[in-house]
C-alpha cells in the first residue's frame, strides 16, 4: 500500500499536478491540505476520472482538507473531540484542519495544523492548544491498538536540522521550545514520526527570496502513526521535483510505502 500527505496550497489552482502525481507514484491514499475551497468547488470530477474517491472539508479561500483513496473510503469524519476553534473577535469558530477517513485497512488524518504566526500572537496559543487537544486522539487510538496515521502539515521543525538555518529562526514559529514540545507529546501518547527514519530533506521552500534555488528550506510535513501501522513502513520518498516548474505548490508530496 502506498500512501501521501501533500499541502497542495489550491487544489484548484494544481488539479493537474495533483492528478499527476497520484499516477506517477500510483497512489492508493493522499491526504492534502490547503485545498482552499469549498467542498462544491473542489474538482471532484478530475480524482474520480482517475479512480479514487473523495472526502473534503472547505472552507472558502483558507484552509480545508481533503482525503483521496481508491481503497475505500468510509467513517469520514470532520475535526476531532474537543478541537478548539479560532477568531480575533467575537466567537471561535472551529476552522477545516482536521479530516478522517478509513481507506482499506487504515484509519487515515490529513491534518492541516494551524501556523501560529508570531510567538505573541493569539494564533501561537491557538496552535499550541490545537496540539495538546490531538494529542488525546493520539492517545486513545494507541490506548485502542487502532491502526492509525496522521500525516499533513504539521507546521512544526521539530529538530534544528529541519531548518536551513536555525539562527534565522530565532524568536519565529515553527521552532520555538513548546511548539517542538507539542510536537514530542504526540509521540509521547503512542504516535511514532515514521517517515525521518527512511528520507532526509525538507518538505517546504517558501516562494520568497529564491529559497527553492537555494535550498532554504523547511521540514514541516510528517506522518505520525500508530504501532500497527509504523512496523508496516518500509520505505519514504520526499519528492523533492514536485517543487520544481511553473505553479508548484511551495511544499512537496511525502511518499510512504506499507507492507500488506
Amino acid at each position: 500500500m502506498r500512501i501521501a500527505t501533500w499541502n497542495v496550497n489550491s487544489v484548484r489552482t494544481r488539479v493537474e499536478r495533483v492528478i499527476a502525481a497520484l499516477q506517477r507514484h500510483d497512489l492508493d491514499v493522499l491526504a492534502m491540505q490547503e485545498i482552499k475551497c469549498k467542498d462544491a468547488q473542489f474538482p471532484r470530477a478530475a480524482f474520480e476520472e482517475a479512480g479514487y474517491e473523495v472526502a473534503t472539508w472547505g472552507e472558502n479561500q483558507w484552509n480545508g482538507v481533503a482525503i483521496a483513496s481508491r481503497v475505500g473510503l468510509t467513517n469520514v469524519m470532520r475535526g476531532f473531540a474537543g478541537q478548539p476553534g479560532f477568531a480575533k473577535e467575537g466567537e471561535p469558530v472551529v476552522e477545516a484542519r482536521a479530516l478522517r477517513a478509513t481507506c482499506g485497512d487504515l484509519d487515515v488524518w490529513s491534518l492541516y495544523v494551524p501556523n501560529g504566526r508570531e510567538l505573541d500572537d493569539p494564533h501561537y496559543a491557538y496552535k499550541l492548544q490545537w496540539l495538546e487537544r490531538f494529542a488525546d486522539v493520539a492517545a486513545q487510538a494507541a490506548r485502542s491498538g487502532d491502526a492509525m496515521v496522521a500525516m499533513g502539515d504539521f507546521n512544526v521543525a521539530p529538530r534544528d536540522c529541519d531548518v536551513w538555518s536555525p539562527a534565522f529562526f530565532e524568536g519565529k514559529t515553527h521552532t520555538s521550545a513548546p511548539e517542538r514540545a507539542a510536537f514530542a507529546a504526540l509521540e509521547e501518547a503512542g504516535l511514532t514520526e515514521v517517515t525521518r527514519p527512511h528520507a532526509s530533506g525538507y518538505t517546504y521552500w517558501d516562494y520568497q527570496q529564491l529559497r527553492f534555488a537555494k535550498n532554504e528550506g523547511m521540514r514541516i510535513d510528517f506522518a505520525l502513526a500508530t504501532a500497527p501501522v509504523a512496523q508496516r513502513v518500509t520505505g519514504v520518498l520526499l519528492d523533492r521535483e514536485e517543487r520544481k516548474g511553473k505553479g508548484a505548490s511551495d511544499h512537496i508530496p511525502v511518499v510512504i510505502d506499507l507492507a500488506d
